[in-house]
């Protein structure tokens, strides 16, 4: 715990293998109380290893529901879990772990309720190797979310995100999608209810097993990420109501964790 506060990770994770134990050994595990992974239907060892890891809550989707999808059931899980600060990591390793107790200190003392690991402040994102062109459409893309938003973000496309319970209790995750458009989504939601978002400095790091999206799904995600950001200012105006910006009404389901076998698959590093 931090200032009495508890913390869960979350994990996403889709054909995750060849990363998820350095991810998972990065996280501070001094201040981490429960660590949560969500198995998309993966195709490789990633399930092995997690429970070789020990990784105490393991959840499995019988059926690949994609990005959004994915994260809807991390965290359901997290709030079933009572936790007071959620934290989104990537098992891929794009994002380094050693950033969880700053991003979490910011919720736990009440700075902010919600805080994001930017790869843009500062130089991050180019020195870390991403694509110009994607570091350029990710800069026009915020540029145009910032006007319609209303907001100073210098990116909403980063996958490192920390949450206070609270905030993800209170809004409607399940009117979200389930593709890659869902994290724009959900900071659409989180701006609609005022909760104001810090952003810290976040080194970045593209290889060949970090995830990525291809070229037809980044068009398919920039004109997601258009039409979010435009759905908003039309909500905000009163002239579209969108559901996307309803309340919950009822608590998430329960969901069940997949139990750790009793000798559990030992992964030797080669597929």
């Amino acid at each position: 715990m931090l200032h009495h506060k508890k913390i869960v990770v979350v994990l996403p994770a889709f054909n995750a293998a060849r990363t998820l134990e350095r991810t998972y050994r990065e996280i501070p595990f001094d201040i981490v109380d429960d660590v949560i992974l969500v198995d998309d239907a993966s195709q490789d060892e990633t399930l092995a290893i997690a429970h070789r890891l020990g990784i105490r809550h393991v959840v499995v989707h019988d059926r690949n529901k994609g990005y959004g999808g994915n994260q809807k059931t991390c965290y359901r899980r997290a709030l079933e879990l009572d936790a007071d600060i959620v934290i989104m990591l990537h098992p891929d390793y794009q994002y380094t772990p050693k950033l969880i107790p700053a991003m979490a200190s910011l919720i736990a003392q009440n700075i902010y309720p919600v805080v994001l690991g930017s790869r843009i402040l500062g130089r991050g994102a180019i020195k870390g190797g991403m694509p110009r062109y994607k570091y350029f459409f990710n800069r026009v893309l915020t540029l145009l979310q910032n006007i319609l938003m209303g907001q100073k973000l210098s990116e909403y496309h980063t996958g490192y995100r920390a949450f206070a319970g609270r905030v993800l209790a209170g809004i409607g995750l399940q009117n979200n999608s389930d593709d890659f458009v869902f994290d724009n989504e959900l900071l659409a939601q989180i701006c609609m209810q005022g909760y104001e978002i810090a952003e810290i400095t976040c080194p970045t790091a593209y290889f060949p097993e970090a995830s990525s999206i291809r070229l037809k799904a980044s068009i398919r995600y920039g004109l997601g990420v258009l039409r979010v950001a435009a759905g908003y200012r039309l909500h905000k105006w009163g002239l579209r109501h969108s559901r996307l910006f309803h309340r919950p009404n009822e608590a998430y389901p329960a969901i069940s964790t997949v139990p750790r076998p009793a000798a559990a698959p030992i992964w030797d590093g080669h597929r």
